[in-house]
């Protein structure tokens, strides 16, 4: 028996913010003070640092358990199953469906619930329950979900990452414009069919690195705002990642008897592009190795950091002939990573 990922699905929404609609953004420090460059100046350099260009908005009448359910409805159809034959859904997510205009966030029902509802799934020992796990969510899912098959307590299941973090914002903070909103969603289950999930590694550092990502108040804090929005210490995150990340993918390379050499793909999370970039090189360096060209896919120049949805999505587009210059074959040796709040660190291989 195999465990492998048998339909893959996404929902990329219909509104595109482009960097230059951020141009009449007044962007304050994270003390208050106002940054004095002009706008064009720093949505220049945010470009050559991050590589993003335009990032996708859900409409103001979806809520991240609609992308989801928008995801899921393809995965499902793309692997050609009863959806009565699921035994999980899982939906990785942040911050729980937050309506346009609100500053709370609403996670009763869970957002798996919800999916489930909207899939319309009579069975009620297909469980539905939520995963907060930063942005490695859809991958520690896809985790469980392989722990759950192979202890025999499931066969097949639904693992989604789902976002709308263009509902947590900051409009005053130069982070904000790294933020997406998506979903992707891949259906998990046993199958004789050769290749599948190889190998697994999850790390958590919760000492000093845990409030790297935290929820905080507008930078702008002369306008009596009480709201709380996602925040970061970008740089702390940065070093962290680089540091450890590729000794995870290491980790994970080395317990199986596979080659670096033998690796065709690595699916990252899109967090930033010379970030990831840097992840890579560092990780093909501790084999003392150069990077293949076109070894890493990127979305993220279009499609922005939709957190758990970037690897799913990505994953979905690549099968679909959506990402130039990049195919899959069967057989091929995949690594799939992520790192975020928390912090976790996680990474699976897999053949294709």
């Amino acid at each position: 028996m195999n465990i492998k990922i048998t339909g893959t699905g996404s929902y990329i929404p219909n509104e595109i913010e482009k960097n230059e609609d951020f141009i009449n953004h007044q962007f304050y420090n994270d003390n208050g003070s106002v940054i004095t460059h002009p706008t064009d100046i720093i949505i220049h350099k945010f470009k050559q640092i991050t590589g993003i260009e335009e990032r996708r908005y859900a409409s103001k009448q979806q809520n991240a358990s609609d992308l989801a359910f928008l995801a899921s409805e393809k995965a499902i159809k793309n692997a050609k199953i009863d959806p009565e034959t699921l035994d999980y859904i899982i939906v990785a997510h942040n911050f729980g469906d937050v309506a346009t205009g609100s500053s709370q966030a609403d996670t009763i029902p869970s957002l798996a619930a919800r999916v489930k509802h909207k899939l319309r799934i009579k069975n009620p020992y297909c469980v539905a329950y939520d995963l907060l796990f930063g942005c490695p969510g859809w991958i520690e899912g896809v985790i469980q979900a392989q722990s759950f098959i192979k202890s025999g307590m499931a066969k097949r299941c639904l693992v989604i990452g789902a976002e709308t973090l263009s509902r947590v914002i900051d409009a005053h903070d130069r982070d904000s414009m790294i933020y997406s909103d998506g979903a992707g969603a891949s259906i998990i289950e046993a199958t004789k069919d050769p290749g599948g999930m190889i190998c697994t590694i999850s790390a958590s550092y919760t000492l000093e690195e845990s409030n790297f990502l935290y929820f905080g108040k507008t930078y702008k804090n002369t306008n009596g705002d009480s709201n709380k929005y996602i925040k970061m210490h970008g740089r702390k995150i940065y070093e962290f990642a680089l540091n450890r990340v590729p000794l995870a993918m290491k980790a994970c390379l080395d317990k199986t008897e596979f080659k670096i050499t033998d690796v065709k793909k690595i699916l990252i999370h899109q967090a930033n592009e010379k970030m990831d970039e840097a992840i890579v090189k560092r990780f093909f360096n501790l084999y003392e190795q150069d990077v293949p060209e076109g070894i890493m896919p990127m979305s993220i120049q279009k499609l922005g950091n939709s957190s758990v949805a970037t690897i799913p999505t990505l994953f979905d587009l690549i099968l679909n002939g959506k990402i130039e210059h990049q195919h899959i074959n069967k057989g091929d040796l995949l690594l799939f990573a992520s790192v975020g709040a928390g912090m976790n660190i996680n990474a699976f291989l897999y053949q294709f």
